[in-house]
């Protein structure tokens, strides 16, 4: 657990979050922290949280003005809320703390070994929120075209092939052609899920081929070049309402047959 947890202590009373700073000193070591605010109630809490980001929020519920668990109703209409565990002198207010989503609720006094437990269990819960959030980022939605000053978002989920052609890529729609200034190489690792390499300079997306033609036209030079050659029969990829076929080199022939027969093109 290399990551350090940041947190929130929120307590109206000082003494409460000194033993709560000491217990995390205990367990520093199995557990990272730091702690980047405190607050006494749950206004000000509110207040420390936009003047400072947190995973954890560590909340006593019994407090003036806003009390916790009014504080955690608030958390729910933040776009970025810290996850929540209570550390409360009182149990009765456990089913109240976990319809409120809380993570976990601590009794005092709070063993050591017991919030350990409770804040691994928020580090695996930021771990995986995180994780979410790069994987969602890391896969764009739209690819910019740069044509005559202005910048067009050409969809992904639109365009039926991207070719190389010398320094740019075609990225090919229903519509029209976008010349991209983007490695071809670069586009297939990021879009892995989405594009499917029929030959070493265009990938295609299987979910806008309508099918697989033959082209009679029999070639010597295919190599790992341009078209396959099956008892004399090239083939290649045909898309919805346009002219323009995309034909499939030898080395990737066998894994788009495999697909086509099968059903998954």
């Amino acid at each position: 657990m290399s990551q350090t947890l940041r947190l929130l202590l929120v307590d109206d009373e000082a003494p409460a979050r000194t033993r709560l700073r000491n217990l995390l000193d205990d367990i520093a070591a199995e557990v990272p922290t730091i702690v980047v605010a405190e607050a006494q109630d749950g206004h000000s809490a509110l207040h420390a949280i936009q003047a400072q980001s947190c995973d954890i929020a560590l909340v006593d519920i019994r407090m003036p003005g806003m009390d916790g668990v009014e504080f955690a109703r608030h958390l729910a209409y933040l776009p970025q809320a810290p996850a929540v565990i209570f550390v409360t002198a009182f149990d009765q207010y456990a089913v109240s703390a976990f319809e409120l989503s809380a993570l976990d609720y601590l009794v005092k006094p709070v063993r050591a070994s017991r919030l350990a437990l409770a804040l691994q269990k928020a580090k695996r819960r930021v771990d995986e929120t995180e994780r979410l959030e790069k994987s969602a980022l890391a896969i764009r939605r739209h690819l910019p075209c740069m044509e005559r000053g202005r910048v067009f978002l050409v969809p992904v989920a639109d365009i039926f092939y991207l070719k190389a052609e010398q320094k740019y890529v075609t990225a090919r729609t229903a519509q029209r052609e976008y010349l991209l200034e983007e490695s071809l190489v670069k586009l297939e690792a990021e879009f892995a899920e989405r594009f499917l390499r029929v030959h070493r300079n265009c990938l295609v997306a299987p979910d806008a081929v309508i099918g697989i033609e033959r082209d009679h036209v029999e070639r010597d030079d295919i190599g790992d070049g341009v078209k396959p050659v099956e008892q004399g029969v090239a083939w290649q990829v045909v898309f919805p309402g346009i002219e323009e076929r995309i034909p499939i080199s030898r080395r990737q022939w066998p894994l788009i047959k495999s697909r086509f027969i099968s059903g998954q093109l």
